[in-house]
């Protein structure tokens, strides 16, 4: 009998262990209930190893064995079916506790054998009730957190900060955009004989620079189109003419004497030119 006593203590070990592993809630969370499964599974075979699971606990191990990420202790198919289950293991629960708690009142339980031994086998059908109800309740939990998503990395954007940080030459110059406005102006702007050290901006009055953070984001006219074009034809930026129009010639005042002579000097220019340039003169390929 008391190896036999040995042998359950050694069993409710397992169990122990699990249920702790259960209730931790700091650390990685998955990993306490899958280390608690394994305790539970383990508590469960040696009671399988040594004959003490009823005929509805090995059927309940059975199905656990066979799919434990989906193991329930009530059908998932038939509600009702499932209410009148759970209803059931309620009640078995209630009675399983209530013996327990009336051999633990019995002062004879640590000096009788039988009643020691009563005590520990009422132990044992307690912690396998209970470990059926455990390992349905973290198969549940596991398959919630596989569904949570994965939480990002903070470790490369700060690298990378890190590294724009680093760019950052010794006169304050950075390629961030958000770079801090007193970035490379420490010390004086002016030497000892009052000639700038460096170049800066002398700022005008509140009130500009309040108007300049309320001002558009981007560039305003300051004058219209009609004025563009008449500025552009006045700095010679614009050609008129072109298309159809540009084949027809002006037709010459007969009483502008000066602007008929110039154009009588250009048609005899044009005249001596292609007498002295006759058509193909310049064209020398296939000659001999």
């Amino acid at each position: 009998m008391h190896t036999e006593l040995t042998i359950i203590r050694y069993i409710l070990l397992n169990y122990r262990i699990a249920e702790l592993s259960q209730r931790q809630n700091t650390g990685n969370r998955k990993s306490l209930l899958q280390e608690a499964q394994q305790s539970y599974a383990t508590f469960l075979r040696l009671l399988d190893n040594y004959d003490f699971l009823s005929s509805e606990d090995t059927r309940l191990y059975e199905q656990y064995r066979e799919a434990p990420t989906t193991f329930s202790t009530a059908s998932t198919s038939d509600p009702t079916a499932r209410r009148e289950t759970k209803i059931r293991r309620f009640k078995e629960e209630k009675q399983l506790k209530q013996s327990l708690e009336y051999l633990q009142r019995n002062p004879a339980a640590n000096q009788d054998d039988e009643i020691h031994r009563k005590l520990r086998l009422a132990q044992i059908a307690y912690s396998t009730h209970q470990t059926f109800q455990a390992l349905e309740s973290i198969a549940q939990e596991l398959h919630i957190l596989s569904l949570a998503p994965s939480e990002p990395s903070q470790g490369p954007e700060r690298n990378v900060d890190d590294s724009r940080d680093r760019e950052r030459t010794r006169d304050g110059y950075s390629e961030r955009l958000d770079a801090p406005m007193s970035a490379g102006l420490t010390g004086p702007l002016l030497d000892a004989q009052g000639r700038p050290m460096r170049p800066f901006t002398l700022l005008g009055k509140r009130q500009d620079l309040q108007a300049g953070v309320f001002r558009p984001d981007h560039s305003l006219p300051t004058m219209s189109i009609d004025e563009y074009l008449e500025e552009e034809k006045r700095r010679g930026g614009m050609i008129e003419g072109g298309g159809a129009q540009s084949g027809i010639k002006p037709e010459v005042d007969e009483d502008d004497l000066d602007k008929a002579d110039e154009e009588t000097m250009k048609a005899r220019a044009w005249d001596e030119f292609v007498e002295a340039n006759p058509k193909g003169a310049g064209n020398t390929i296939n000659r001999g």
